[in-house]
């Protein structure tokens, strides 16, 4: 792996740049036999989505390992514990808001609860456009306090990490910011792991550049997710920090790590929110993957094997 720090931003896995360019453009090459996600899936695309595992074409694999329980006065949980826990990571999927699932993911969530030493909390929250902004942060809201209050009764442990993918990340920050804002709730999550979010639906630059571009997500998808999730409001409205959190005010925040591809329509948010991070007073470390497209975890990638032990590095020292 080469690391190349360019403006204090750390560009990682630049010997890997082939094979990702590689398989971006053989994504590229196979997006019409995909669903379209975007602007605005149909209510078949939308079912198919939710059907099966994000940027695939097959369900899900579920493992025995999963339980899903319901918590927090009535929302749904999956959760992995391992037979040794040293604290509790809530997880946030990814999927624009409108599709995904707590047990998408089964197998990483697993790998990473077994090797980070982690009881693993994934939040089934609702989705969007039947239940648009703020349903899904109410839901996140509500177990994040439900750990609080219960974490050590029920995994054996009161540290207590989050973090997501995509709309997770997004989710996981305005999570922190209502503990924070409504409960007086700080330094209860001692870290949070962001990959590849939308901080600003109001649209940072990349975004808008990005273009049409065949790619897991682009302007248009972009534009369509924000439009499911936060159906009639316009850019200025969504600058809100209820729903941007690049404009809130993030003091009091735990240390993060951020992690964004440098082919992500997504880029500046994470260069944006890491800097406002930075400045708000907490230790943050941002990693920008060479070549790397938006939902590259998904993928059997190298960058992917080495991002995996990333996250599970952060979180189990965290």
């Amino acid at each position: 792996m080469t690391i190349t720090d360019v403006g204090g931003t750390t560009i990682t896995d630049e010997d890997c740049l082939a094979e990702t360019l590689a398989f971006n453009e053989k994504f590229a090459a196979d997006a019409a036999s995909r669903p379209a996600r975007g602007p605005v899936p149909s209510a078949a695309t939308l079912a198919l989505l939710r059907r099966n595992r994000l940027g695939a074409d097959t369900p899900p694999v579920r493992l025995e390992h999963g339980q899903d329980r319901v918590v927090a006065g009535g929302v749904k949980v999956r959760t992995f514990v391992p037979d040794r826990v040293d604290g509790v990571y809530l997880h946030i999927h990814g999927g624009s808001w409108a599709f995904g699932a707590a047990d998408g993911q089964d197998e990483r969530l697993w790998r990473l609860a077994v090797e980070a030493r982690l009881a693993v909390v994934s939040v089934e929250y609702r989705l969007a456009p039947e239940h648009p902004f703020p349903a899904g942060s109410d839901d996140c809201e509500a177990v994040a306090r439900w750990l609080v209050e219960h974490a050590a009764a029920e995994f054996g442990t009161e540290r207590l990490l989050i973090g997501g993918e995509s709309a997770g990340a997004q989710l996981s920050v305005l999570t922190l910011l209502r503990l924070r804002d409504r409960h007086g709730i700080t330094g209860a999550f001692r870290a949070a792991h962001l990959l590849y979010g939308p901080y600003d639906l109001s649209m940072t630059p990349s975004q808008r550049l990005f273009g049409p571009r065949p790619r897991l997500s682009n302007t248009e998808s972009l534009r369509g997710a924000y439009e499911l999730f936060t159906p009639g409001m316009g850019a200025e409205q969504r600058r809100d920090p209820e729903v941007s959190p690049l404009f809130a005010d993030l003091a009091g925040l735990p240390p993060a790590r951020l992690v964004v591809g440098t082919e992500d329509p997504l880029l500046d948010d994470s260069l944006f929110l890491a800097q406002r991070w930075r400045s708000a007073g907490a230790p943050v470390r941002l990693d920008v993957i060479a070549g790397a497209m938006h939902g590259f975890t998904l993928f059997p990638l190298t960058i992917t094997e080495r991002e995996q032990r990333r996250e599970r590095d952060f979180l189990a020292t965290a």
